[in-house]
């Protein structure tokens, strides 16, 4: 089967699709999407039929369908946004895309037609503070929570409660629970068998694990493990995360140490053990497994390139095997899987 990648490269106002070589890792490509205002977030729906972007510059959300022969884009639908989004996500049964905003110190909740297009007003549009950095639902699609950053924001994780029939959201008891420490929760994922849930911490620059209580919803912090070298003193924020479809590894970009973060990850208990630290391209901000999870995809906002991994089976190194170029400011990765 097929495998699509599509990469948002905000300054040149487009979307890159790629043909992804699940045995490689190669890129090849086939064709840019003109999207004028600053593509920066993206989603795929859980079907994998429908892609969902969110534009920085002209604050909006799309909406496209991916055709199953060759991954071809056609929008379906636009809605205009207040604040530009700084994360969108469809929730996991694929009936609404829950947003964050960042500058606009909301969460929102827009309904998905039918057909997979977005229109109209959204469901909730709610303020919670300033650095909302993300939003997903939990597995079981009862629960969301959403990280805000520290110093620009509270330094907190808001925990709700999700309705998948109405898109009602409502703060959950307690509505936030707070890092040990000044960490800044920004992105995060969950386990794919384990009750826990990871942060890359952007000012801590480290990864905070937490256990999820599956019975009321709320977190509990269990770990923190640092993504950098001790001895490193420079400027460096951490951003996007992501765990292997196994649960055996996990990865954490480094900004300013310009490196991702190897971790392993204990299959029993979920905590994490540091397994190295490799070189990355300049600002790795967009990160992706690849289908196998033999391959890590990493895109440097300042140089422009996309770094491409292959992933130890055994151990979970990383071991950097092709760079290919892709513009100005590339912010986010997508990969889809097409019968």
């Amino acid at each position: 089967m097929p495998h699509y990648m599509y990469v948002a490269v905000q300054e040149d106002d487009r979307i890159s699709t790629f043909v992804v070589d699940p045995d490689t890792g190669g890129l090849a490509h086939q064709r840019d999407l003109a999207v004028a205002g600053g593509p920066f977030t993206m989603a795929v729906s859980p079907s994998g039929a429908h892609l969902y972007v969110g534009c920085r510059e002209d604050p909006q959300l799309i909406s496209y369908d991916i055709d199953p022969s060759n991954g071809e884009l056609s929008r379906t639908g636009r809605v205009a946004l207040e604040f530009n989004p700084t994360y969108i996500g469809a929730d996991r049964k694929g009936g609404y895309v829950l947003s964050a905003y960042y500058q606009g110190a909301h969460v929102g909740v827009h309904p998905i037609g039918d057909d997979g297009s977005v229109g109209g007003d959204p469901v909730v549009w709610l303020e919670t503070a300033t650095g909302a950095h993300a939003m997903q639902t939990d597995p079981t699609n009862r629960y969301a929570f959403v990280p805000h950053i520290a110093g620009n924001g509270p330094n907190r994780i808001y925990q709700f409660r999700f309705d998948e029939n109405t898109g009602q959201i409502e703060p959950n008891s307690p509505a936030q629970v707070e890092p040990e420490g000044f960490h800044g929760p920004r992105h995060f994922c969950f386990h794919p068998s384990l009750d826990v849930l990871y942060f890359s911490n952007e000012q801590g620059c480290s990864v905070g694990a937490y256990r999820l209580d599956t019975g009321n919803g709320t977190l509990t912090q269990f770990q923190t493990v640092p993504t950098i070298p001790e001895d490193f003193t420079e400027r460096n924020t951490c951003s996007q995360i992501q765990i292997t479809p196994s649960g055996r590894f996990l990865y954490a970009p480094n900004r300013g140490h310009n490196s991702i973060a190897c971790f392993t990850v204990d299959s029993a208990t979920g905590e994490l053990a540091a397994n190295g630290i490799v070189d990355a391209e300049a600002i790795p901000n967009a990160l992706a497994v690849g289908p196998g999870e033999k391959f890590l995809y990493s895109a440097g906002v300042e140089s422009g390139n996309m770094a491409t991994f292959g992933i130890d089976g055994e151990t979970g190194q990383l071991n950097r095997v092709a760079t290919t170029p892709l513009g100005n400011r590339p912010a986010w990765i997508s990969l889809v899987e097409l019968s």
